[in-house]
């Protein structure tokens, strides 16, 4: 149970990362900045819930940690100031 709620909570995490990674050049510095900055968020999760290390855990939070990013990019699209001003002229 412990796992699942880590997991969603990776998820959570790496939603907005991926709707600011959906407006950048593919790879530029900050697309892969929006990729990595949650790491070590993950990591301190990790330790935090006592949930370790071990290799069971990978598949499941890396499955969240992908889909987050995905979901993200695809369903928060963030609009950037010109895309707003165009829209309400």
């Amino acid at each position: 149970m412990k796992i699942a709620l880590v997991a969603l909570i990776v998820f959570l995490i790496n939603l907005p990362f991926g709707a600011l990674r959906g407006r950048e050049k593919i790879y530029s510095l900050k697309w892969f900045l929006y990729i990595h900055l949650p790491v070590p968020m993950v990591i301190l999760l990790r330790i935090c819930s006592d949930i370790g290390f071990a290799l069971y855990t990978y598949p499941i939070l890396l499955t969240a940690f992908f889909f987050g990013q995905v979901v993200g990019r695809k369903y928060l699209p963030l609009k950037s100031k010109a895309e707003k001003n165009t829209k309400d002229s």
